[in-house]
């Protein structure tokens, strides 16, 4: 995989969307479509991200190897499940990222998981705070790509604390994985390493938040 993920990588970096498809298809003749999305695409896309952090990978690189990968995640992930759980309101966001793919990730294994959940898109964290309040969210999701992204989750917890809201933060994203203590010291209340976290630390706090 580790050999995959360098020659995706590449392709993405390169633009070459054909390439990236030929490999993510390889890819599922092998693993099933998540295990596809979280060992190739998510790690290929933490590196890209890394890499603009180090300055070695431009804006528009990240951009569009995000929209090839969201349109490969897009064919492959399974739809919601009608059986839907008693469970709390809850909302998933990117927070001035323009980076989707992560949120897309998690949002469709939560459906698929039998979560329904508001999907926010992209927001700021006025924007976030205000929407969180008047939708009477319980636990809200947030994906971030960028290190400035991560930091201003801070920001949405002083808010809530402000106004006395008890809202659970999940957090999740290259940011919180590169700094095991990051997701803490943002005041968030748990972080995902993949979106498989999110639907096992939602479903462990649902008996509580009832």
């Amino acid at each position: 995989m580790e050999a995959r993920i360098g020659k995706f990588q590449v392709a993405l970096e390169s633009l070459d969307k054909l390439g990236a498809e030929a490999l993510f298809r390889e890819a599922l003749a092998e693993l099933s479509p998540i295990q596809v999305v979280e060992n190739l695409v998510v790690p290929t896309l933490e590196r890209i991200g890394q890499g603009w952090n180090e300055g070695t990978v431009a804006l528009s690189q990240i951009y569009m190897s995000g929209r090839f990968c969201e349109d490969l995640v897009e064919r492959v992930l399974p739809p919601s499940d009608p059986d839907r759980k008693h469970q709390p309101r809850s909302a998933i966001a990117v927070l001035n990222d323009y980076h989707m793919l992560g949120k897309r990730i998690v949002y469709s294994m939560m459906r698929a998981s039998g979560f329904e959940l508001f999907d926010y898109g992209r927001m700021s964290v006025t924007e976030l705070c205000e929407r969180a309040r008047a939708d009477g969210i319980r636990v809200l999701l947030i994906s971030v790509l960028m290190l400035p992204s991560a930091l201003k989750v801070r920001e949405v917890r002083e808010t809530f604390d402000a106004q006395g809201l008890d809202i659970k933060i999940i957090v999740g994203g290259a940011p919180f994985l590169f700094d095991a203590d990051l997701w803490r010291e943002v005041g968030a209340d748990a972080m995902g390493h993949n979106a498989s976290d999110a639907v096992d630390i939602v479903q462990s706090w649902m008996g509580a938040m009832q």
